[in-house]
């Protein structure tokens, strides 16, 4: 299949996906109990259906979904009903760059750490070395983000004061956070490096670059990691849209206005507009990433096809 066919077929299928997203989310937006606007204090049922009016939840709920996906379409996300006088797009566009620096700054760190550890693991496998890399990348599986965080926001924020523990305007807390999610996602790619080198290793091919006497720097980084990194390419396409769609846990830790922290203060409020919004944003960032992602692995290993 070539690759302007194949791009068609998944964008296609993207948009498919996105219609039954929006479809799903709208209608269990609708279907669960409470509303928008229930507060701790009892309103006036007259205001609680002007309110309806204004915000035209006081249609048929198939004329709304309609409205909805007609909005959809020219790019209207609706206002948001917990962030009185802004839009869905606004709020999104205010928190985008938030998710999107500790996102990308995280998994560079990730990618920093991980692979060379995964690399150097393999080569050395069953040994001292390889056992004690594995160790680590074990324990960094097994500690959560909301370990990770207080523990980097204790040390190097409180203790040496080398940047601050929360804030986002003027604040270096964002290197923390990156940090958080660079050291926790690490973790998963030393571990799956290690295993799609080893595979490599393994192949009949490598077994004959050794017999013709090829250094083992070679074999290790002109043969088998083109291939062995295969795996960690494909795991880089959702891992990539979850750290832009933004990490609530490590936001929350380090006060920063998110997109992962706007998404569950929405839940919480009942906010419909911006829990379809943010859900529209991941699952577009899932699609993107997963479809780069299968692009890159045919152009590091070439035998591979495309397929639907």
């Amino acid at each position: 299949m070539s690759t302007a066919h194949f791009i068609s077929y998944r964008f296609a299928q993207a948009v498919f996906a996105l219609f039954c997203i929006v479809t799903i989310t709208f209608f269990l937006n609708r279907f669960a109990p409470g509303n928008p606007f229930l507060d701790e204090k009892a309103i006036p049922e007259h205001l609680v259906d002007n309110m309806k009016a204004y915000y035209g939840l006081d249609k048929p709920l198939f004329t709304q979904y309609l409205v909805n996906l007609k909005n959809l379409l020219v790019g209207d996300l609706g206002a948001s009903f917990g962030n009185k006088g802004y839009t869905v797009n606004e709020v999104i566009a205010q928190s985008w760059p938030v998710s999107a620096r500790i996102g990308l700054c995280g998994l560079g760190l990730a990618l920093l750490l991980g692979v060379p550890i995964g690399v150097f693991a393999a080569a050395h496998r069953n040994s001292r070395i390889d056992y004690g890399l594995m160790s680590l990348a074990l324990l960094g599986i097994c500690l959560p983000t909301f370990v990770i965080a207080p523990i980097l926001g204790n040390i190097f924020g409180l203790r040496l004061k080398w940047f601050d523990v929360a804030g986002w305007e003027g604040s270096s807390a964002w290197v923390l956070a990156s940090a958080t999610l660079g050291i926790y996602y690490a973790a998963y790619i030393a571990r799956l490096t290690r295993g799609s080198m080893l595979d490599q290793l393994n192949q009949d091919y490598i077994r004959t670059a050794q017999a013709k006497g090829v250094s083992p720097n070679k074999i290790l980084f002109k043969h088998a990691f083109r291939g062995g990194i295969s795996p960690v390419v494909a795991y880089l396409g959702p891992a990539l849209a979850s750290l832009i769609g933004g990490t609530f846990v490590v936001e929350f830790v380090f006060n920063l206005p998110g997109l992962g922290q706007h998404f569950v203060r929405a839940v919480t409020n009942r906010d419909y507009t911006l829990i379809q919004g943010t859900v529209i944003v991941f699952a577009t960032l899932i699609l993107v990433f997963n479809l780069l992602s299968d692009l890159a692995q045919v152009w590091l290993d070439p035998r591979r096809k495309l397929k639907t």
